[in-house]
Formats: structure tokens, sequence, C-alpha cells
């Protein structure tokens, strides 16, 4: 789930259409969980914009995520030790209890990591805050860096992640060979 709202505003950040608080949809708790247990999907990522900015509503959220045995993966500009601290966000003890998997820390344009899933920057941590993902504490630097490419019926591309332009050669190179991807064409 994609939030809006982020004062944080990493430089180089992926989303930066996402800092501003004008914008989104303002859904209730109730309402996303209707949409996520129609997607028929394993758990939910919390990112944006930034998530602890809306801790108190996100916690609601991912506690009836967990309720229905899904999970629940959090990132965060905000560093884990400011999470614990007093002055934390309103919500962030909540949020974090309801938090399967923490990626914490702002994203860095000088230091990016192509290793490790996930994370844009070698900074981020991974904190497993339930046994849920445990098992892949020793396992990130031996999965694979994917890149996520969603393009629309209209055309629009939209791509997640990091590549270099060798790799995103490669990759439309393959895509073209396959002259239709959902009911758009790749040009």
């Amino acid at each position: 789930m994609w939030v809006q709202g982020c004062t944080i505003r990493c430089d180089g950040c992926f989303n930066p259409q996402l800092w501003g608080s004008a914008g989104g949809t303002a859904t209730s708790p109730r309402d996303l969980l209707e949409l996520v247990l129609d997607a028929g999907v394993e758990g939910v990522t919390l990112l944006g914009g930034e998530p602890f900015e809306q801790a108190r509503e996100l916690a609601e959220f991912a506690v009836l995520v967990r309720d229905r045995g899904m999970s629940v993966m959090t990132f965060t500009g905000h560093e884990r030790e400011f999470l614990d601290a007093p002055d934390a966000p309103d919500g962030a003890a909540e949020l974090l209890a309801a938090t399967d998997l923490l990626v914490d820390g702002p994203y860095r344009a000088d230091s990016k990591d192509l290793v490790r899933p996930w994370v844009g920057s070698t900074n981020q941590g991974f904190h497993f805050l339930t046994e849920r993902y445990r098992g892949l504490a020793d396992q990130l630097t031996m999965l694979p860096d994917r890149l996520e490419v969603r393009v629309t019926s209209t055309g629009e591309v939209a791509v997640n992640g990091w590549a270099t332009v060798d790799r995103l050669d490669a990759l439309l190179a393959e895509a073209d060979a396959r002259p239709v991807v959902g009911r758009g064409r790749v040009r």
C-alpha cells in the first residue's frame, strides 16, 4: 500500500510524487482490508510516502491484516532507534508491533544497494520483528534484487527497483520479443 505524504524527502527518492499530503484517496482501515482480501495476496507492504506519518491508522490496518493470517512489511525513512524513542510519531509503537519485517533508514543516492532485495541503499536495515520472515535474515544477499516493471493497458510504464542501463536494455529486448504485454504493446 503506497501512502501519501512524507516530510523526510530523501534526495533521489523514487516516489517524490508522494511527498505532499495532497493527493491519494482517504480510505478507512477496514475498506483497505477489503481491497487486500479481494486481491488474494499473502500479505501487504506499507511504503510511500512515509508510513509512520500515518502510523496510528496504518497500525489499525496492519492489525486487521495480521488477524487474517497475512504478513505486514513496512518501509520507513526513519531509523529504528528513532521509532522506539519517546519523540517517535504518534502510533509508531503500535505499527511496529503489527509489522513482521521492517526496512528502515533514509535512501542515500550515493550508496545504492544493488545486492540485497527490496532496499535502495546500503545503509537501510532489515528488522525481523516477528518469526515470520526471520529465516530470510541469512539469505538476503543470496535473494535476487528484482526489478518490477508494470505496463498499463494505456501503455504507461512504471519501474520499481534498481537496474543498470545494460540490464534495462536486456529486459526491454526480451519484452520486445513478446509482441503483446497485457493489452498494450512494448515499443
